[in-house]
């Protein structure tokens, strides 16, 4: 039986932020569902609002992915076991609710460093705008209105 987009959600807040507390959590949430509501871009073009389609896009999250650079990724969310503070946070987000540090971020990554790159991704569509515990968080430049 395949996995409701609810438990989808809450499996990859687990995998890709569990351990960076609310806040982290809640930034990871709200780059979800920044994808999943923006108006324009690639997101709506091939998601077109459907939170399954943004967490399934192919190579979008890494907690997604089974292997990773030829490597079985056991961290992945069909490993994951939700605890009730990821469903919270699922649907605190599924409501509408956003974390302000995040802003309007379409994308995070873990630069694994203090220091967070000017733009992600590779093709600078989007610029730095905060850091949330070990994410850094960027919101999207001209340049990703034309993807």
């Amino acid at each position: 039986m395949p996995l409701s987009a609810r438990e989808l959600f809450a499996r990859l807040i687990k995998c890709e932020a569990g351990g960076e507390g609310d806040n982290g959590m809640k930034g990871v949430a709200t780059v979800v569902m920044n994808r999943v509501n923006i108006a324009y871009g690639e997101y709506v073009k091939k998601c077109q609002g459907d939170l399954r389609c943004v967490i399934n896009s192919p190579g979008e999250f890494t907690c997604v992915m089974e292997t990773v650079a030829g490597q079985y990724n056991a961290q992945n969310i069909y490993n994951m076991t939700p605890d009730q503070v990821h469903y919270d946070i699922a649907d605190w987000a599924l409501s509408g609710n956003k974390l302000y540090g995040a802003g309007e971020s379409l994308w995070y990554y873990n630069p694994f460093n203090p220091n967070c790159e000017t733009y992600f991704p590779r093709n600078q569509s989007g610029v730095y705008f905060n850091r949330i515990v070990q994410h850094c968080y960027y919101t999207p430049t001209q340049k990703y209105a034309q993807t």
